[in-house]
C-alpha cells in the first residue's frame, strides 16, 4: 500500500534511436542487428585522425520531433564532447549537445484514465549511442559489440512532472506512438530504439523543494519501469523514515530480483568535462528550413483522437484503438468519406479489417478492399438488403476473396439478399405459427419473449433471407389476429 505521507517526483531522460540509414557522424549502417562488429568503420571505432560529419537526417528528424512537441527550435545549436570511459564507448567520449541543444521547452499530453495531463519538456538534444557490452556469454569475460556505437539518438529530458509508474507508462506509450506517427523511429523498446533513464525522488506531501534523486538507467520495458519505481520509492521512504538520507546515485534495476543496486555515485555535469566538439561546426537552421519541416508534419495522435470523438461521435475506447497507429487512423478517416454511418465504419475497421491484417501479418496498405467497397457493404446492411450476420460472416470474406467484384452483385450471386416480399414472408410466418400452436397460446397468454423463437424458425425457413424488421411485423400481426 502506498505511503500517502510522501509524494513521488519523477523526471525522465528518454532516448529515441532515429530511423536514419547511416550513423550520426559517419556512413556506417545504422540498422538493428547484423553480426557483431560488422556495422563499424575507422570513424565509429574512434581511430586517431578520423573526423565526424553531421547526419542531415538526424537534424531533420530532431527538428520534426521538436515541432510536434511544441518546442522552440534553436536555430544556432552545437555539438559537444561528453567525456567518460566505458568499455563500449570507443572514443572515450560521446558526441552530444550540452549548452546549445536543438530543441527547448515543449510538452507531451498523456492520458490517465479519463484525465489529460501535460508533461513539460525541458529540452531535446542530439547525440550518438554507445556500443553494447555482453556479460552473459562467458563466466569470466565480457564481449563488446560496437554495431550500435555511433547510432543517432535524440534525448528528451522532461521536467520532474511525473508522479507514478502509471504516468511514466502513459508518457512512454504516448512518445512511442508519436515517433511512429512522425516516422522518425520505430519506437521498438525490445530492440532498444526507445528506452529511458528514470530519475526518482520523494518529498513530504505539500513540500515544494526537490530532494536528491536516484537515476535508474536504461529501462526498456514499461513493466520493469513500474517495478523499479515501486521498489525505489519504498526504499527511499524506508531510508528517510529510518533517519537516513537518500544519496544521489546511478542505479541498475535487476528484473529477476525486483531490486535496484548502485552503479556509481550520480555525476553532475562538471564530472563529464563537457567541452565544444572541435571537429563539428555549429548547426545553423534557417526559418525557411524549419517552416518546410513544419508544413510536412502529419496529423498527430491527439488531434486524430479528438476528431474521432468530437466529429465522428465515437467512444473513447474506439477512438483509442483507431488512433493507436497512424495508418489505422488515416484508414478510418478515408472510409468515413464514403459513409455517414461512423459507428458501423469503426466496428468494421476494428472487428474485421484489423484482425485480418494481424492474422496474416499484413499492413493496412496490403488490405485488398477499397474504402468505397467497405462503404457499400455498410450501405447494404443499412438499406435492409443484408443482415449483419450475412454481411460480416458471409459477404465480407467473399469480398476479400473476390476484391474486384461489386459487393451488391456478389451478395446476389451468393443469394444473401434479404427478402422483404410481404406475401413470401406471410406464407412462411403462417406455416411457423401453424406448426407450433402451443407456443402461440403461450405467447397470447403473455409470454411475449417467444417472438424470438418464432423469428428463429422463420429465418431458418427463409434461409436467413428474411428482413428481420418486416418479418417481425408480420409475425406480430398474425399472432394478434389469432
Amino acid at each position: 500500500m502506498a505511503n500517502t505521507a510522501y509524494e513521488t517526483i519523477i523526471g525522465l531522460e528518454v532516448h529515441v534511436q532515429l530511423a536514419t540509414a547511416s550513423k550520426a557522424f559517419c556512413g556506417d549502417d545504422a540498422s538493428f542487428g547484423g553480426e557483431p562488429n560488422t556495422h563499424v568503420s575507422a570513424v565509429s571505432l574512434g581511430h586517431p585522425g578520423t573526423l565526424p560529419k553531421a547526419n542531415g537526417r538526424q537534424i531533420e528528424f530532431a527538428t520534426r520531433l521538436g515541432l510536434a512537441l511544441g518546442c522552440k527550435i534553436n536555430t544556432h545549436n552545437a555539438f559537444d564532447r561528453k567525456n567518460y570511459f566505458y568499455a563500449d564507448l570507443p572514443k572515450g567520449y560521446q558526441i552530444t549537445q550540452d549548452k546549445a541543444p536543438i530543441c527547448i521547452g515543449g510538452s507531451l499530453s498523456i492520458k490517465i484514465g479519463n484525465t489529460w495531463k501535460s508533461i513539460r519538456i525541458h529540452h531535446i538534444h542530439m547525440e550518438e549511442d554507445a556500443g553494447k557490452s555482453i556479460h552473459t556469454m562467458a563466466p569470466r569475460h565480457s564481449f563488446i559489440d560496437l554495431n550500435r556505437a555511433g547510432v543517432p539518438l535524440v534525448e528528451i529530458v522532461t521536467e520532474p512532472d511525473l508522479r507514478s509508474g502509471e504516468e511514466v507508462d502513459a508518457f512512454m506509450t504516448a512518445m512511442r506512438q508519436l515517433v511512429r506517427y512522425l516516422e522518425v523511429s520505430d519506437g521498438n523498446m525490445e530492440q532498444g530504439s526507445l528506452r529511458c533513464d528514470v530519475n526518482i525522488s520523494i518529498r513530504e506531501q505539500g513540500a515544494t523543494i526537490l530532494n536528491d534523486r536516484c537515476e535508474v538507467k536504461n529501462v526498456n520495458s514499461m513493466k520493469f519501469a513500474r517495478q523499479a519505481i515501486d521498489y525505489e520509492v519504498r526504499r527511499q521512504i524506508g531510508l528517510v523514515e529510518a533517519g537516513g538520507k537518500v544519496k544521489q546515485q546511478t542505479l541498475n534495476f535487476d528484473p529477476n530480483t525486483g531490486v535496484t543496486s548502485p552503479l556509481r555515485e550520480k555525476e553532475d555535469a562538471h564530472d563529464y568535462r563537457y567541452f565544444p566538439e572541435p571537429d563539428l561546426p555549429p548547426v545553423v537552421l534557417s526559418n525557411a528550413y524549419i517552416d518546410a519541416i513544419k508544413a510536412q508534419l502529419p496529423i498527430l495522435p491527439e488531434a486524430i483522437h479528438q476528431e474521432l470523438v468530437e466529429k465522428y461521435q465515437l467512444s473513447d475506447y474506439d477512438a483509442n484503438i483507431l488512433s493507436e497507429e497512424k495508418a489505422t487512423g488515416l484508414f478510418f478517416l478515408d472510409l468515413v468519406q464514403h459513409t455517414n454511418n461512423f459507428k458501423a465504419a469503426a466496428n468494421l475497421t476494428i472487428n474485421r479489417v484489423l484482425p485480418w491484417c494481424q492474422e496474416l501479418k499484413n499492413s493496412l496498405a496490403q488490405f485488398p478492399l477499397h474504402p468505397q467497397q467497405l462503404a457499400a457493404l455498410i450501405q447494404l446492411v443499412e438499406a435492409g438488403k443484408l443482415s449483419n450476420t450475412a454481411a460480416y460472416q458471409n459477404l465480407f470474406p467473399a469480398m476479400l476473396a473476390n476484391p474486384a467484384q461489386d459487393p451488391l452483385a456478389l451478395a446476389e450471386k451468393l443469394n444473401l439478399i434479404q427478402s422483404s416480399d410481404g406475401d413470401f414472408l406471410q406464407n412462411i410466418a403462417a406455416e411457423v405459427l401453424t406448426q407450433f400452436p402451443d407456443k402461440v397460446k403461450e405467447y397470447q397468454k403473455g409470454k411475449k419473449g417467444l417472438i424470438g423463437f418464432f423469428m428463429g424458425e422463420l429465418m431458418k425457413r427463409s434461409k436467413g433471407k428474411a428482413d428481420p424488421k418486416v418479418a417481425t411485423g408480420i409475425l406480430e400481426t398474425l399472432l394478434n389476429q389469432r
